[in-house]
């Protein structure tokens, strides 16, 4: 059984930045692309990132050169590096198995809220 624990949100200041963790479990991780996605209050599922397996990285264009994802295959664990964070980045983030979008699996996400 795939599972995905988040960890790593919290209340930040405009401009702050965080750090989200997601450990993966019930498949092996090292063989398989990862995203981030993320969903706001009364708002649809939106992609942000795919690591794929060769290193691959791609990001949407609202967090390009604002978020960096990586990943610890010891660790079976998935990064995201979030800096320059904005209000409207305010959302529950979610990891995901795979790169299709949208995602079948994803674990339950950490609120990450960003206000002054």
């Amino acid at each position: 059984e795939v599972q995905l624990v988040e960890s790593g949100g919290g209340l930040v200041q405009p401009g702050g930045s965080l750090r989200l963790s997601c450990v993966a479990s019930g498949f092996a991780f090292e063989q398989h692309p990862m995203m981030w996605v993320r969903q706001a209050p009364g708002k649809g599922l939106y992609w942000l990132s795919t690591l794929y397996v060769n290193g691959a990285t791609t990001y949407a264009d609202s967090v390009k050169g604002r978020f960096s994802i990586s990943r610890d295959n010891a660790k079976n664990t998935l990064y995201l590096q979030l800096n320059s964070l904005k209000i409207e980045d305010t959302a529950m983030y979610y990891c995901a198995k795979g790169s299709a979008f949208p995602p079948i699996d994803r674990g339950q996400g950490t609120q990450v809220t960003v206000s002054s």
